[in-house]
């Protein structure tokens, strides 16, 4: 007896299409747009594999062979989480609220279709005229956590890339966008700091109202003016009922006056006045959700007040270095005591993980193995969000493959993180791919043999004698040459290969800056071809504050690439009348007439002043003629390093009498990208002395606009030169 042609073709199995012509239908019994939405998705691939295209129905009478999207039980079902179950022939993708069937559609696609998608528009499939649905059963897949957050390029090019990754945004969750860093937007200081400066924090002796600046959350009008701005937020976004009332950015920027201060003393943490100012708020609006930070200054909890119910904590670990997992290093410790205590007081735990390196989003960050296991102890902590911010800048380190690990194990944090690495490697970059797992895994070795830490603010530098030596890079390089031949009759996986191979040559070029020696043809080679493949490849940024790859081998070729020009200062003697702060006394007095700039990192070459003004004398050996003199400054605002506000050169043939050569005053710059700036003075007519004399004054205060606002401001210098 011949059966129908939808019909189960075998023993639970069902056939979706037969010889290139549909054999089931989508059926959609629900408004709901995440069902539609859901039901679309399913057709698109399937007709992507097969080129038929099932029909998507409305339908209360059910046939052998239909996909039923929204339908089913829900039982054991939390957020996101969905069913697939096929009974009587039918297949039901049920959902445990909000995008339970999306999730079960990219799940189906995946397991029983053979769909694996990786990147933006990069996704692999088998194509076939018939396509069938192995038998399922009853299984139930929850995620670990509610809401989970990441970044990846593919998210902008992409639409179904965030689909698949099941990333949520801000949007989603947060009303009005008020996700993070909210005070500046809930009370507007150009609003009222000029009127209520009592509103602001108290620092150093007075009221420091400002675009970073923190609340005095003792206050009680404050709490009302706030309370009403949110009370109006939730009335103009009725689908949303959650907010952040968090900390603007900025470290121990918190109150100081006599209230807030006895308060921090009593709970034993300056989180305590935050979580009291934010239960006094969601006692206000019990049937709504408020997320605040527990980060910096406000990371370890309060001995006394705990959050209520409807308290999100937002708990970052930015201070945590990423060499090793949190349990395994004394930064790390110190945030697993925090995340311990915050697990005893609330249920409702929001991690914000790092694992981007912000100020060189182009090079080596061989995190992979601790991954995994900081997941798990997120989820082992109570936390039901999480938002791993592993960097999504194309170009970035491994931009595809961290996203792709990270939304797998926000998923489930017990899958083989190996096996996913291998997986997305065999799936992103075919042939090439036992080339580049050996280049990973010789980083993360090489990393840990070395004994140097790993953190957000990182510089290749600093691994120059360790995993990025001489010895290591050639070795790289020698893996990468074998991956590019591996795939080079393969255009999108040379393109890819060569993507993951702009860390490495970024490194180099880094390295080579601070070192003598290097033929400079070859650098300028090295140079080019880096800018060259940044621009192909549409690289966006080399740091968070977006410097320009095509702006940096520009300053590299004037700034870093031996000229023709030779520094008389080259080499002399350092006298300090006013010296740098700490360490960098000692460095200063070679560092400023080496020949070697500075990078974006502050941690190499640059030598720093904290709060006060700086002074020195060049002694340049003998009497000398020249007629300018300049100074390099680092401008990083992120770092609280500004420009200073004026340098003055004097000069003299003693070293005891000096006359004045010329000044250079800087006005205030606020641009966030990292500078490098020349203060100089050239004279009309050339000078002679042997001893030049540089007063530099320092913004020594952050203002207001600043995060660092009433706390002592950095200024760096570097090279000195005299011509």
């Amino acid at each position: 007896m011949l059966l129908p042609a939808c019909v189960l073709s075998a023993q639970g199995q069902i056939t979706l299409v037969r010889d290139g012509k549909p054999q089931s239908r989508i059926v959609v019994n629900s408004d709901s747009p995440v069902d539609r939405r859901a039901a679309d998705l399913l057709q698109d691939f399937v007709g992507r594999i097969s080129d038929a295209k099932l029909p998507v129905v409305e339908s209360k009478k059910l046939k052998k062979g239909d996909v039923v999207i929204g339908q089913g039980s829900t039982e054991g079902l939390t957020e996101d989480g969905f069913r697939l179950a096929d009974g009587d022939g039918i297949l039901y993708i049920s959902s445990g609220g909000d995008k339970g069937t999306l999730n079960g559609v990219v799940q189906l696609l995946e397991d029983y279709l053979g769909v694996q998608y990786y990147a933006a528009d990069a996704y692999t499939l088998d194509r076939r005229s018939t396509v069938d649905i192995s038998a399922i059963g009853d299984r139930v897949v929850n995620p670990a956590f509610r809401y989970r957050q990441s970044q990846c390029y593919a998210m902008q090019e992409d639409p179904i890339y965030r689909i698949w990754m099941r990333f949520e945004e801000p949007s989603d969750e947060f009303a009005d966008g008020l996700w993070v860093h909210t005070f500046r937007r809930l009370l507007p200081p150009e609003e009222y700091g000029e009127t209520h400066p009592e509103y602001y924090s108290y620092i150093n002796g007075m009221r420091r109202p400002g675009n970073a600046s923190q609340w005095c959350l003792t206050n009680p009008e404050l709490f009302e003016i706030v309370a009403a701005r949110i009370d109006s937020i939730f009335k103009a976004n009725p689908a949303r009922n959650m907010i952040s009332v968090s900390q603007n950015d900025g470290n121990f920027t918190n109150c100081h006056c006599e209230e807030c201060s006895k308060i921090d003393e009593y709970e034993g943490s300056l989180s305590g006045n935050y979580v009291r100012f934010l239960n006094k708020l969601a006692e206000r609006f019990p049937d709504k959700q408020f997320s605040t930070l527990a980060y910096l200054f406000t990371m370890h909890p309060p001995k006394h007040v705990k959050p209520l119910p409807n308290v999100n904590i937002m708990l970052c670990d930015i201070d945590t270095k990423r060499e090793v997992p949190l349990t395994d290093n004394a930064s790390g410790r110190d945030f697993m005591k925090a995340l311990e205590w915050w697990s005893k007081i609330s249920n409702n735990i929001f991690i914000w993980d790092y694992g981007i390196n912000f100020d060189n989003m182009v090079a080596p960050f061989p995190n992979f193995p601790i991954l995994q296991k900081n997941i798990q102890l997120f989820k082992e902590h109570n936390a039901t969000m999480h938002f791993s911010q592993i960097g999504g800048s194309k170009g970035g380190d491994f931009s595809e493959m961290r996203a792709y690990m990270v939304s797998k194990l926000m998923w489930n944090p017990y899958l083989d993180a190996d096996s996913l690495m291998r997986s997305f490697m065999d799936g992103y970059y075919g042939a090439a791919s036992p080339y580049i797992y050996q280049y990973e895994k010789l980083l993360e070795g090489g990393l840990l043999a070395s004994d140097k830490e790993l953190w957000i603010y990182d510089s290749p530098v600093t691994h120059k004698d360790g995993m990025l030596n001489a010895k290591c890079r050639k070795r790289y390089n020698e893996l990468f040459d074998d991956a590019e031949r591996a795939v080079a009759g393969d255009s999108v996986l040379l393109r890819r290969v060569r993507m993951a191979r702009l860390p490495l040559q970024y490194s180099e070029l880094e390295i080579a800056r601070t070192e003598q020696g290097h033929d400079p043809e070859e650098l300028k080679q090295a140079l080019a071809l880096f800018d060259e493949r940044t621009a192909e490849y549409g690289v966006p940024t080399l740091n968070e504050r977006n410097n320009h790859p095509s702006e940096y081998c520009k300053l590299y070729m004037e700034r870093f690439l031996p000229g023709t020009t030779v520094n008389k200062a080259a080499g002399a003697k350092i006298t300090w009348n006013v010296p740098p702060t700490g360490r960098y006394a000692e460095i200063g007095e070679t560092a400023l007439t080496d020949g070697l700039y500075g990078g974006t990192t502050f941690v190499e070459s640059w030598i720093g002043w904290e709060g006060i003004d700086g002074s020195f004398v060049i002694d340049l050996g003998e009497e000398k003629e020249f007629s300018s003199v300049s100074s390099d400054f680092l401008h990083q605002l992120g770092a609280w390093i500004l420009l200073p506000e004026k340098v003055v050169y004097s000069i003299s043939d003693n070293g005891v009498d000096f006359t004045h050569f010329g000044e250079k005053v800087q006005p205030e710059d606020r641009d966030p990208k990292v500078k490098f700036v020349s203060l100089g003075h050239e004279s009309p007519s050339p000078v002679k002395a042997r001893y030049i004399k540089v007063d530099i004054t320092g913004v020594k205060t952050c203002p207001s606009w600043h995060y660092g606002v009433g706390y002592p401001a950095w200024f760096f210098l570097d090279e000195v030169t005299v011509d």
